[in-house]
């Protein structure tokens, strides 16, 4: 099902650039149009290609990967262990905590979308703006008002009267500016025990008179027992997830 969602922001960001007239390319032009209000084969198929090389970017723009690896990673460095987990667990681990808070979106967009349009029950503009309808609703949830302003600011908009006016060209510049601030708010409160335990491992060696010894030959075990001792895992994922409640 999430992949299903996935190709459906696909179409609805490439909808929002193409279906303002045919796509047309040196020597070839595509008909996006079809009859009874539906979209061609040509424009689905054109999509579907798009798949592969897109959907990483739609991973990030609509929905929390991205906060969830930014505070992962600044974890990591915090504790001392630059490519300790390494990447791919990261990024695993962070799909997986993106799964669990945006399950709540994704099981709209299947109940009012997916499913009443795999049924024939709505046509594929109502498709496209049910689906518009709930990402916005996900993204407007979680961007600051200060970043709507400022994206607004830089494309030289004025700030419409209402939520539902913001275009997903504003919201998505504007939800990721959000969640990089919230993920480096995170990252350093975070930051805040494991540079203590250096700083006390630190002064330590300094008074005992032993200055070749780096600190963090001696902090780096210290901070590892701290975390695994008071379950520090399964505290910033119930963080993680419990930031989107």
């Amino acid at each position: 099902m999430f992949v299903k969602v996935i190709f459906a922001w696909l179409l609805l960001v490439f909808a929002n650039f193409a279906l303002a007239g045919d796509v047309v390319f040196p020597g070839v032009a595509i008909d996006v149009s079809a009859d009874e209000g539906g979209y061609s084969n040509a424009l689905k198929v054109l999509v579907l290609l798009t798949l592969l090389s897109l959907a990483p970017a739609m991973l990030m723009m609509l929905t929390s990967f991205t906060r969830m690896i930014i505070v992962l990673a600044m974890l990591r460095h915090a504790i001392g262990m630059p490519t300790t987990p390494p990447n791919s667990v990261l990024i695993a681990f962070a799909l997986f905590l993106t799964l669990f808070t945006m399950a709540p979106t994704i099981d709209r967009i299947n109940e009012r979308v997916l499913v009443p349009y795999n049924e024939k029950a709505i046509t594929d503009s109502d498709f496209l703006d049910g689906l518009k309808s709930e990402t916005k609703g996900f993204l407007v949830s979680q961007t600051r008002e200060k970043d709507v302003a400022l994206i607004l600011s830089l494309s030289r908009k004025q700030l419409p009267d209402s939520v539902d006016d913001l275009g997903l060209s504003t919201l998505m510049p504007a939800f990721m500016l959000s969640e990089l601030q919230t993920a480096f708010k995170i990252g350093f409160i975070i930051f805040l025990p494991f540079l203590v335990v250096d700083l006390i491992v630190a002064s330590v060696l300094m008074s005992m008179g032993m200055i070749m010894l780096p600190p963090m030959t001696i902090s780096l075990p210290i901070k590892i027992l701290m975390f695994v001792l008071i379950e520090g895992w399964a505290l910033v994922a119930q963080a993680l997830v419990g930031s989107y409640i």
